[in-house]
């Protein structure tokens, strides 16, 4: 009987199939106490396990280093680091050696209750990229707990073309020409390497969101998936015919000769076009009416700056710095570090601009996620972002010296998030001109850079002649200007669907941002992910955008509807859905001005 399971799209395409479940990730723990005179054995076990998983993501790591960005992208090998991270942080090892010494527990059921403490502090966090780091712990627990008993990874898939063993030659035959669809719990970035090796053609998982490393890696390599389908891999059976929509976030089981021959001619389509976005890398982005568009990449670290350029982007329009400070424990990075991280994007864009935002953390997004700030009790109202850099003045003089060295190797704009008050902006150019005598005094050199303001917050959109007096250009962060103008917390399950870009409040403060500074001659872009989607690209055109920032893989799909675009016959459309009471049912009058 055919039916469907929704989850979240996260990554384009159709991929149909047979199913190959892997059972739930969660291993089966043996609950016993231990005698005072083993807690050193059980220790070693605990330490044996983590070592074995610690080499196992090194051979991982070498294996990349000798494959090609299409078979293991640069994504892959960065979050192989954050797992290696994981696995030397030092509350779940304390954590473990606690309960092991002091409660006597052995090593399995230490490692497993260590894990339920830390993933608590996950739970807690406000930040849905922080919070989603959660799922990383548990994919290293198992791995450790995988290793101290001798089990092998789940995601183990044969070579293509190549005979299937046991269990799957019952299943499928001798060979493995039969396109397979993997139905998991959840993959770790490790299992995604072996997938990617694999004859899979895509994968659903029970759990994950939008900004998991699941998901990057997903769209990094451009396999369809769903995620978030909760109880997915418990309804499907093992055999089960499969279509996966990547656009949609649905999940077709046991669909009818209709529907899967509906789905094989959308499939073909789907590559079809793929096909068609490559051809567009070197084109330049322009509507039909001449009106050029910068398309821009939005990094995390100096490592993606090769990928960025592969997707031919014009710059960088939003390198989050705060990936540079987090898990260190305390021990945050030096201006040292710091200028050669940001040095090497500079110099990984070749000359393309590059813009640095100053540390986005704070209550909301802590440097050490095993750090809970209980006293702010709407951690996202409170010290973050700008206010906490201003807080810690030595912290942010420290960042800023070092984006300034960095601007002296290509060209570079600083980015403040956060600013709503006249006091903070006057803070924030007095901590600038002070790194800048700082270096003069110093004798090192350092470069211009264009100061640029995130206008996320609703007091901010509503002055902006006061930022446009101080700032050169401004870049629009609509996920938090969203969240901020309608209140909705985007990770909170019961209200999340009132999160709405098309809410008309938030399509007036967006529009007369993008009017405002165009009136001034001073440049603005969004780099939220309304920016990377396709269904409002003519919308952000007709209120006069042409400056996009957004997720690499993203910037052939958004430069294809530019160039479908006529700029100026959108102008008109584009007020009315801003005015409109329903601006979706407007946004559905496109069509008629579509290439």
């Amino acid at each position: 009987m055919t039916f469907s399971i929704h989850g979240l799209a996260v990554s384009r395409g159709v991929a149909i199939g047979r199913a190959v479940i892997v059972a739930s990730s969660r291993m089966d723990v043996a609950h016993y106490f231990i005698e005072p005179d083993e807690v050193d054995k059980e220790i070693d076990r605990a330490r044996a396990g983590r070592n074995a998983v610690v080499e196992e993501l090194y051979r991982l790591q070498t294996s990349i280093s000798q494959m090609g960005p299409k078979e293991a992208p640069h994504e892959l090998n960065a979050l192989l680091d954050v797992h290696l991270m994981l696995l030397q942080d030092e509350e779940l090892i304390r954590g473990v050696k606690g309960w092991i010494t002091d409660r006597l527990y052995n090593a399995e059921w230490a490692l497993t209750t260590q894990l339920e403490v830390i993933s608590r502090q996950f739970d807690e966090m406000e930040d849905a990229y922080l919070r989603e780091r959660k799922a990383d712990m548990e994919q290293i627990v198992e791995r450790v707990l995988r290793a101290m008993r001798g089990v092998a990874s789940p995601i183990m898939a044969p070579a293509r073309n190549s005979r299937r063993q046991g269990q799957q030659d019952l299943l499928l035959g001798d060979t493995v020409d039969v396109p397979l669809v993997l139905v998991a719990h959840d993959l770790s970035p490790a299992d995604m390497l072996q997938f990617k090796q694999s004859v899979f053609a895509g994968f659903i998982t029970d759990v994950g969101g939008k900004t998991s490393h699941t998901a990057i890696v997903a769209r990094s390599m451009d396999i369809p998936a769903v995620v978030g389908a909760r109880t997915c891999s418990q309804l499907v059976r093992q055999d089960d015919w499969i279509i996966i929509d990547g656009d949609a976030g649905i999940v077709i089981v046991d669909p009818s000769p209709i529907i899967l021959a509906e789905y094989g001619f959308k499939k073909r389509q789907v590559e079809l076009e793929r096909s068609r976005l490559t051809r567009l890398l070197h084109t330049p982005a322009v509507t039909m009416d001449g009106e050029k568009v910068q398309l821009l990449a939005n990094i995390e670290m100096p490592e993606d700056a090769p990928a960025a350029l592969q997707a031919g982007a014009l710059g960088v329009g939003l390198f989050r710095s705060e990936f540079l400070f987090m898990g260190r424990h305390g021990d945050l990075p030096d201006e040292e570090e710091q200028f050669q991280a940001y040095r090497r994007a500079v110099e990984g864009m070749q000359g393309l601009p590059v813009t640095i935002r100053t540390v986005d953390v704070g209550a909301d997004k802590p440097l050490d996620s095993s750090v809970h700030d209980a006293a702010h009790l709407n951690p996202a109202l409170g010290l973050r972002a700008i206010r906490w850099s201003l807080a810690d003045p030595a912290m942010f003089l420290t960042q800023l010296r070092a984006i300034l060295r960095a601007a002296a190797f290509g060209k570079v704009q600083l980015l403040v998030p956060m600013l709503a008050h006249a006091s903070e902006i006057h803070q924030t150019l007095a901590h600038i001109e002070q790194a800048r005598r700082t270096l003069d005094k110093r004798g090192q050199a350092y470069g211009p850079v264009q100061l640029g303001a995130m206008i996320e917050i609703p007091a901010a959109a509503l002055t902006l002649k006061m930022f446009l007096k101080y700032f050169d250009f401004l870049s629009i962060g609509t996920n938090d200007l969203i969240q901020y103008t309608l209140a909705i917390d985007r990770a909170d399950e019961s209200v999340a669907h009132l999160y709405d870009p098309l809410h008309p409040a938030v399509l007036q403060l967006v529009a007369s941002t993008i009017a405002e500074c165009r009136l001034q001659g001073k440049g603005v872009s969004v780099c939220g992910e309304m920016a990377g989607d396709v269904g409002l690209t003519r919308l952000l055109l007709g209120m006069g955008l042409r400056s996009f920032s957004m997720h690499p893989a993203q910037i052939l799909a958004v430069k294809q509807e530019i160039l479908r675009s006529d700029a100026a016959r959108l102008e008109p459309w584009a007020q009315r859905v801003i005015q409109a009471e329903n601006p979706a049912q407007e946004m559905a009058q496109v069509s008629a001005f579509s290439a």
